[in-house]
């Protein structure tokens, strides 16, 4: 008995489930085998439906040169791809978009349809001068289209330039021009900022062209671009209609805000209307002051002068030459006396004396030089209204003529009210109506688009429990219990013939161990039922006598 229990021991090694799995039929196995395979299969296929890659946009609007290379070159790297619904995108899984882009860029695609400086890498020896000058406007043109297209709201662009040849006479030198065709995506506009740079980019790309020969054309031949006005000259946004918005906007922003502060945010509403002066004028002044100080600097002086003067005393000195001389007489008036001598009238006869002097001073002079600048306030036109208030029955009441007077005093300050400048303000007090709800049928529950897709993704994993509890239930789960049965069978065979015993957890006792629990196991029987180990012992003894 010890030596079978000792052969068989080997044996149970292996795992029990295994073990009855080995001792199933051909078709049980193949049963198995396939519900297993269903399960797992299954659960992958779950997996995958739910966690599928989305795709991205590899290229869009590509020529159909473009998009066979890459096509191709898709293909060579075993790079899944779709077309869009329109077929002017190609589609690759989104966790190698970026990958497949910087491979096709280390080749040179997509090259756009347009060929820039990378034309002059190509050059043959023995290429005319002309056809230089020809590759060199192709790529200078190429170039510019790419740079245009860089903006988002271009789609697509075309640069043409008419550079002039040079020469070498200046009467006969003619200035070079440029055309920009322009598609926009749709929906899209330029604002005149962004169509000022695509002109400035063109002109300071070109040597010795004008801006104002800049032409930029959108897709319907709209002509877009414009010149520069006083506005630009100025330096200040071109858009007057953005600027007067934004000017009334932070006036009514200023009183909502100090005025919500004693009525509340929703109890104030104020609009305002902004009178903005942008004509731009210059004025020059030049002032003179009426009479010069004595302190004003002389500019030159000229002076003259002539006069007649007595001659000196003739004769002794005595009292008569001291004495004046007597008056002069005319001959014709006064005849001379008889007697008197002829000298002593010539003598005492003045001669003429004239003096002039001349005296120029510096001009007092003012010269002022004014430039207005554009953009100023010439009046504000302001229309604040305040919402009753709530009184003490719950009821909205009006404002007292004390409150209304300090909402329209502190409006006055908030918006910098001048009566010079003529503005205005107008307060009213009066009851909001309560917001009218817009009359919108309210959407079925059953059309709601977030209740359906809950509703997809809810029956979408509903049937795969449902399906992956069937095959469980069965196919798998029979086949788990028929093979444990089996296992179960086994074990109790190998037990019976080899005589060997089991614990409770199913592990096989060694042969001392077993002798011991089959003796008291015994010893247990005999003294719950004596009789029985009687009738077992009379066997033992009758079975040895012959019949």
């Amino acid at each position: 008995m010890a030596s079978a229990e000792q052969a068989t021991t080997p044996g149970m090694s292996i795992p029990p489930l295994l073990e009855s799995f080995n001792k199933l039929d051909p078709r049980q196995r193949l049963a198995g085998m396939v519900g297993v395979a269903l399960l797992i299969a299954l659960v992958v296929v779950s997996f995958l439906w739910t966690r599928e890659p989305g795709y991205t946009v590899l290229f869009t609007n590509l020529s159909e040169r473009d998009g066979g290379e890459i096509v191709t070159v898709l293909q060579q790297q075993n790079v899944p791809y779709r077309f869009n619904d329109a077929g002017n995108a190609i589609l690759v899984p989104s966790t190698v978009v970026h990958d497949t882009r910087l491979k096709l860029a280390s080749q040179g695609l997509p090259k756009g349809g347009l060929v820039g400086f990378e034309l002059m890498e190509n050059q043959k020896l023995g290429t005319s001068q002309f056809a230089e000058q020809i590759n060199y406007q192709r790529g200078l043109e190429g170039e510019l289209s790419r740079s245009v297209q860089a903006i988002a709201a271009v789609r697509g662009a075309r640069v043409h330039l008419a550079i002039p040849k040079q020469t070498a006479f200046l009467r006969d030198e003619q200035k070079p021009s440029a055309s920009v065709l322009i598609s926009l995506h749709p929906g899209r506009t330029l604002e005149g900022s962004q169509i000022a740079g695509i002109v400035h980019l063109v002109s300071s790309s070109v040597p010795q062209l004008n801006p104002a020969n800049v032409s930029v054309i959108d897709q319907d031949g709209n002509l877009i671009s414009q010149k520069r006005g006083p506005l630009e000259e100025a330096g200040m946004d071109p858009s007057q209609l953005k600027y007067v918005r934004e000017i009334e906007a932070s006036y009514v922003k200023r009183i909502e805000e100090i005025v919500g502060t004693m009525v509340g945010s929703r109890n104030v509403r104020a609009r305002v209307t902004a009178d903005i002066d942008f004509s731009q004028s210059e004025q020059v002044a030049e002032t003179y002051r009426p009479n010069p100080t004595p302190e004003t600097a002389i500019r030159s002086q000229q002076t003259a002068e002539t006069g007649a003067a007595l001659p000196g005393p003739v004769g002794i000195p005595g009292a008569l030459t001291n004495q004046p001389p007597a008056p002069a007489t005319a001959p014709l008036t006064t005849p001379p006396v008889a007697g008197q001598a002829t000298g002593q009238n010539s003598a005492t006869t003045p001669q003429n004396f004239t003096k002039n002097a001349t005296i120029n001073y510096e001009v007092d002079k003012t010269v002022r030089h004014t430039k207005g600048v554009p953009g100023t306030i010439k009046r504000l036109s302001v229309a604040v209204v305040i919402n009753h208030k709530p009184d003490e029955k719950g009821k909205s009441a009006p404002l007292s003529a004390t409150e209304l007077k300090q909402i329209t005093d502190i409006a006055r300050e908030a918006m910098g009210f001048s009566q010079q400048r003529g503005d205005t303000l107008n307060v009213a007090n009066a009851n909001f109506s309560p917001p009218e709800k817009a009359d919108i049928p309210d959407t079925p529950l059953w059309k709601d688009p977030e209740t359906v897709s809950i509703g997809r993704d809810v029956f979408k994993y509903l049937a795969i429990a449902i399906v992956g509890w069937l095959i469980w239930s069965k196919m798998i789960r029979p086949t788990l219990d028929r093979m444990a049965a089996e296992s179960e069978k086994a074990r109790q065979a190998v037990s019976n013939q080899a005589g060997m015993m089991f614990s409770e957890t199913g592990e096989v006792m060694d042969p001392q161990a077993a002798f011991d629990k089959k003796l008291s196991d015994a010893k247990n029987i005999a003294k719950q039922d004596p009789k029985l180990i009687a009738n077992v012992i009379k066997e033992w003894m009758g079975g040895n006598e012959p019949r």
